[in-house]
């Protein structure tokens, strides 16, 4: 019978071709959300006492009272270096202790001093230091406002939403039917021991209509209003082949929403792993009476204004204000809550070939073959839960994959690298060494009766286990050890799937809200389970080489600081013209909350894609940051070089076109590991007063120096792209035909087009002679590709090895100048700049290589009808300062 069942429940999820909503809650089926949504603003019962102020140099503490149920909280106000206002609230004698999210933040937050400027009976100013900034704190009803001078920048509880179910013994009065200690979904029931624990806050901003992030959802970049219906749900979930432009929760929360206006950008980060939602709606507004205390605001006019209300069921508030006021000041604010984008090797930056699943080492020889045979370069080929002996991961399958060392070692030969998924269930099984071990450590996930937490997943009946305790992952960490790992070199890297976590006979798919971790209740630390896998992973790949090589892991699942461990994927797509357009916005909003490293699983995961299809979604995925094409078990083998002659050759220039700037990539990602600017971003982060920008997700820019524009259309016979910056160009990068800033551009298109532009004023690397992986064109020279502008002030960093960091700089179009910006480091290369391609010049008498104090003539070509200079052979070392001379 419970093979049968296996089979059932595996034969459901291979088969069905779309989500069943039915599955998932809707707000009104989420009792707690369903509950604070019934409150109405404007009806706070909060009020502060200012008596209970208290002052130190690091923090204020004030009690709060609800005037309805007498119970008093505690509220805690910091001001953080950075331009940042963090605000907590608890229950000031909780029965016992509420749960506070560890491990996500890096540090505690450096605090800066906080001062009163005035108080008297509605409540107190305090100065926030730089320009002008203040928070009021008022009093009845409580309420939070931050200014700048007289503008409103942002309120808290304005709408009076503060709620607080605070914990307490079970009472007559508690209704069953409102789901306070049980509550049903389909046919699953849901304990809580604690009773009702939800929170609720609103937050304010005037002046703002623009609002992103909160990811992961399948929608537009920017976020829809979600009155009368379903707000957005952040609650990671295993959700097959998901709809399109709804809020329902995917793979992934991250609960930080990012709001831009003319003026300004800043961030709300929601520091909480329970079942959340987020809930908004524009409205416009006239004035507001603040009372005596804000008589300093001048006026009033009409301008739009946006309100958010955050909903969790468990744990504090603690929530991060991020006040910009530019969009790279509020990605370093938010970076230095949670960490950077971690630096990936550079091969994980190239092309990813995967499937659900190659059979057998003969099958990964043939397609490795298949890729030097049709002259189309990969770095990583990856293997699915089939490559191991019954799915028991860190194993392998001892009759399809028997020697996988040997298979390891003829990828290394070709300095080419694998994947192998290592999902966390583990098979239920006496005799398997990982069930054994974590068994005898006692390091499973509890039920709610204390015994080992058991479901179904790819294995059969599984356990899961307690990456929240930190012994355990220790431990996890150390089954990568290569004498743990049998099988496994240092070629090998890891997948982390199903870690939200999935559980196919669990309430929506995944695990019981009333399980246990120690003493807490899976339901407060849902949303980092997934964060906790990949975090442990990552530290095996580290120990395993002695803390020398960076580790590559890509994680389903993931939270806030995730970003810090690896890559993220946007999971079970299908091969449909709308996931391909969908991808776009969806990994702009997971850069701008922090995570740089995404992707889309090219083609589609489930069905078969047309060649048309396939062919624009290698053309897309080529310039996303993570370039990975995968497919369902159940779907025709689609490989590079099986859709025909001229559709294997238009597959191959753009996968090689993705190896030339494999150079320009890596500085990207090494700038995202140091300041958390995101590498593939919206148009607005660099052009943040540009309103047209504002809402457009289907095309982005790459750093600050290329703009894409995919083809996401089927049959497009040409596409519009908008072109930013007044007083800016930009170059086609293919025919380097110039075009002004601040215009749509209308683009013919064919097959073969993939509209990408150079932005004047910059300078791009290349590696033009792309082999068949990254590792083999190491040593190979650059390419520099000069794109002039009409006032010249260009720059460019290029990063090698991860500490070495190089400039060049063009000045009023007569020289090119490169310094080594790091002194202290030691660089070595064989690389050689053997091209610099100068895009918008006029024709020089000479041009004139000085190094080393010698000045050596240096060949060059220029084509008039283009305005392009190409200097050959210039012959200087990429490690080496030297100037050219255009004269």
């Amino acid at each position: 019978m419970g093979l049968l069942s296996v089979f059932c429940v595996c034969l459901f999820f291979n088969s069905a071709f779309a989500v069943d909503r039915g599955n998932f809650k809707t707000c009104d089926q989420s009792s707690f959300c369903k509950r604070q949504r019934v409150l109405k603003p404007g009806q706070s019962p909060y009020r502060a006492l200012l008596e209970t102020l208290e002052l130190s140099d690091s923090r204020l503490t004030l009690q709060l009272i609800n005037d309805n149920n007498k119970v008093h909280l505690l509220l805690e106000l910091y001001r953080l270096q950075g331009n940042m206002t963090r605000v907590k609230i608890n229950e000031l004698k909780p029965l016992k202790p509420r749960f506070e999210v560890p491990d996500v933040l890096i540090a505690e937050p450096p605090t800066e001093p906080l001062s009163v400027l005035s108080k008297d009976d509605n409540g107190i100013v305090l100065s926030l230091g730089a320009e002008s900034q203040r928070l009021i704190v008022s009093a009845r009803p409580f309420r939070l406002d931050i200014m700048e001078g007289p503008e409103v920048l942002l309120s808290l509880n304005s709408r009076g939403l503060l709620a607080f179910e605070h914990l307490h013994l079970r009472k007559d009065t508690d209704k069953e039917e409102d789901g306070l200690w049980e509550e049903t979904f389909k046919s699953h029931t849901d304990t809580k021991p604690n009773g009702p624990t939800s929170i609720s806050l609103d937050f304010s901003l005037p002046g703002v209509e623009h609002v992103y992030g909160i990811p992961e959802h399948a929608d537009d970049l920017k976020l829809k209003t979600t009155d009368g219906g379903d707000p957005y749900r952040l609650y990671n979930l295993d959700v097959f082949q998901y709809e399109l432009y709804n809020p329902m929760a995917l793979y992934g929360s991250i609960p930080v929403m990012l709001a831009h206006n003319t003026q300004r950008t800043m961030g709300i980060f929601w520091l909480n792993a329970a079942e959340t939602w987020a809930l908004y709606i524009i409205i416009s507004y006239y004035s507001t009476v603040f009372g005596k205390m804000l008589d300093f605001v001048q006026g009033s006019s009409e301008k739009p204004q946006t309100d958010i209300r955050w909903i969790s069921e468990s744990g504090i508030i603690d929530v991060f204000i991020m006040l910009g006021p530019k969009p790279s000041d509020v990605f370093s604010q938010y970076a230095s809550l949670t960490g950077t984008q971690s630096f990936p090797p550079l091969a994980s930056l190239g092309y990813h070939q995967c499937r659900w699943n190659y059979n057998d080492q003969e099958d990964v020889k043939s397609v490795d073959q298949g890729f030097d045979q049709h002259d189309i370069p990969y770095d990583f080929i990856w293997l699915d839960i089939e490559h191991a002996d019954g799915k028991r991961y860190f194993t392998w399958d001892p009759h399809k994959f028997s020697q996988p060392k040997e298979m390891l070692q003829g990828l290394m030969d070709k300095r080419r690298k694998m994947v192998a998924i290592v999902d966390p269930h583990i098979k239920v099984d006496s005799g398997y060494k990982i069930h054994s071990e974590i068994t005898s450590k006692d390091f499973y996930v509890k039920n709610k009766d204390g015994r080992n937490y058991e479901g179904w997943c790819w294995p059969g009946n599984s356990g899961y286990p307690d990456f929240t305790i930190p012994e355990m992952r220790a431990w996890w960490a150390s089954m990568f050890a290569y004498d743990q790992y049998e099988g496994s070199m240092e070629n090998l890297f890891t997948w982390n799937d199903m870690n939200e976590p999935s559980v196919f006979n669990g309430p929506e798919v995944t695990m019981h809200k009333d399980a246990l971790h120690g003493k807490w209740e899976h339901r407060e630390i849902h949303n980092i389970y997934g964060l906790y896998v990949q975090m442990a992973t990552a530290e095996g790949q580290i120990q395993r080489s002695g803390g020398v090589e960076r580790p590559f892991v890509l994680t389903r699942a993931f939270f806030a600081g995730s970003q810090r461990f690896g890559a993220v994927w946007t999971g079970d797509n299908a091969a449909e013209w709308g996931h391909l357009k969908i991808s776009i916005p969806m990994c702009l909003s997971l850069g701008l909350v922090g995570v740089s490293f995404c992707g889309a699983d090219i083609g589609g995961f489930f069905k078969n894609p047309s060649t048309e299809l396939l062919v624009r979604w290698y053309q897309t995925g080529a310039y996303q940051p993570f370039f990975r094409a995968h497919a369902h078990l159940d779907t025709t083998r689609r490989e590079p070089w099986l859709f025909g002659p001229e559709n294997t050759a238009l597959i191959r220039e753009v996968i090689r076109q993705r190896y030339a700037l494999l150079p320009y990539w890596y500085q990207l990602f090494f700038q995202a590991y140091r300041t958390g600017m995101p590498v593939m971003r919206p148009l607005w982060v660099d052009y943040p007063k540009d309103t047209a920008t504002f809402t457009i997700d289907d095309e982005f820019l790459i750093g600050s120096d290329l703009l894409v524009h995919p083809v996401t259309e089927e049959g497009s016979r040409g596409v519009t792209a908008y072109l930013p910056g007044a007083g800016e160009v930009w170059y086609d990068v293919h025919t380097f035909q110039k075009h002004n800033g601040a215009q749509n551009l209308y683009i013919p298109v064919t097959l073969s087009s993939i509209p990408v532009f150079q932005r004047g004023g910059s300078i791009i690397p290349r590696k033009d002679r792309v082999r068949r992986s990254s590792a083999c064109m190491e040593n190979d020279p650059y390419t520099l590709y000069v794109a002039l502008s009409i006032y010249i002030n260009l720059s460019f960093t290029y990063l090698h090895h991860c500490l070495n960091i190089f400039g060049f700089n063009s000045i009023k179009n007569t020289f090119l100048y490169l310094s080594n910006l790091c002194p202290d480091c030691n660089f070595l290369t064989s690389s050689w700049i053997e091209k610099v391609i100068i895009l918008g010049a006029s024709k020089p008498s000479k041009v004139v290589l000085k190094m080393d104090g010698k000045e050596t003539p240096v060949d060059f070509e220029f084509d008039s009808s283009m305005s392009v200079l190409t200097l050959r052979k210039p012959g200087m070392n990429a490690g080496d300062d030297w100037t050219l001379l255009l004269q």
